[in-house]
């Protein structure tokens, strides 16, 4: 199996809003939003300076998204990368998408002068398989990502 990945564009939205939707409705058990919305907001998104999306083909068919937004903060002496959304099929999974998709997610990081790149794990012990991958891919466990809605 070839596995390509490629920077998306806007013209890539469909795309890529479909496969967070997945990460989405898997994540939240089905109470995640709408297709339409995630559609709007990838749109937006995908426009944005400081955000990437790069996208893991087989062949011509998707197989897999990845993230990344621009951060900057003195504790990490300078600019860092966080990985928003990381999300593989289903059917694709366990055949090593993922660590392509963050091996080419740390090429993009290092060719932006980026000193790191963060990522917060789904809540555990629910998703532990998910903490598991980031520990093997080199990523330290440094607490958990609190959140307020604004």
């Amino acid at each position: 199996m070839t596995i390509q990945s490629n920077i998306a564009t806007v013209s890539d939205t469909l795309v890529v809003s479909e496969f967070i939707y997945l990460l989405i409705d898997e994540l939240a058990a089905g109470a995640g939003p709408d297709r339409k919305t995630m559609e709007a907001a990838t749109r937006q998104v995908l426009a944005m300076k400081g955000v990437t999306s790069i996208v893991a083909t087989e062949g011509a068919a998707p197989v897999g998204v990845i993230m990344l937004n621009e951060c900057a903060a003195i504790y990490a002496g300078g600019l860092f990368g966080e990985i928003s959304e990381l999300y593989v099929s289903k059917e694709h999974r366990s055949k090593g998408i993922a660590a392509q998709l963050v091996d080419a997610a740390e090429t993009y990081a290092k060719e932006h002068g980026w000193k790191r790149l963060e990522v917060g794990a789904p809540p555990q012990p629910n998703w532990d398989r998910t903490l598991q991958f980031y520990l093997r891919e080199g990523f330290a466990e440094v607490g958990p990502r609190l959140r307020k809605l604004l």
